[in-house]
């Protein structure tokens, strides 16, 4: 991510940028909630979900923004407020955000369009106990998209159904991959999955780590 501090007319605010992760535009963060602010905006617009973001200045305290996101899916709508620190400059990603995504309890593979819409990939929770285990696997466009879940445990076989490799060779031609890189990162991480007391483990991290940041 990166961030701007701006003053526009006398006016503080920040732009911010961060079109690796989830949002393929530049959000205007102003303190006084006025024209450019961005405001509310649809990040995504799926049948089954729709996410919105904003992005504004802590009332209690400047120093963050609020990232507040609202999820809705069918009736029921899901809201959370994440923190986004903003006074000081970050200068070591490597110390910080790498090592917390080491054990956050969600992954994701994804290719991105120029414009840093999601084309393809997959990504998957991590906690299901041994064979329950599952990604989801995307990628198409239109109305020829795909997405469909599958079971690690599948890929721990010596022998993967021909069918199924056909579909991830689809997608692995969306990411850009050589030709079988996408099925051998996934065998690899069926094994890690498998692997109960690791997960645990990290899980346990993951949990310890939530609660410090309360």
């Amino acid at each position: 991510m990166v961030g701007v501090l701006v003053r526009l007319a006398g006016r503080a605010g920040l732009l911010l940028a961060d079109p690796g992760y989830h949002v393929p535009r530049v959000v205007t963060v102003m303190a006084d909630r006025a024209y450019p602010h961005t405001g509310w905006f649809t990040q995504s617009d799926e049948p089954t979900c729709r996410k919105e973001y904003n992005y504004v200045f802590s009332p209690p305290n400047s120093s963050y923004v609020e990232w507040q996101e609202r999820e809705t899916r069918g009736g029921d709508v899901k809201s959370q407020t994440s923190l986004v620190f903003v006074a000081r400059p970050y200068l070591d990603g490597v110390n910080v955000t790498e090592r917390r995504n080491l054990v956050y309890n969600f992954k994701s593979l994804l290719s991105r369009d120029q414009k840093g819409h999601v084309i393809a990939g997959l990504y998957f929770p991590v906690g299901a106990r041994g064979k329950d285990a599952q990604f989801t696997l995307f990628f198409g466009s239109g109305a020829d998209k795909r997405k469909t879940k599958y079971k690690f445990s599948t890929f721990l076989d010596s022998e993967i159904p021909e069918s199924l490799s056909e579909e991830i060779e689809l997608c692995n031609a969306q990411m850009n991959y050589k030709d079988g890189e996408l099925l051998k990162i996934i065998c690899k991480v069926a094994k890690v999955m498998s692997h109960q007391r690791f997960i645990e483990q990290m899980l346990e991290i993951n949990d310890d780590i939530c609660r410090l940041s309360l």
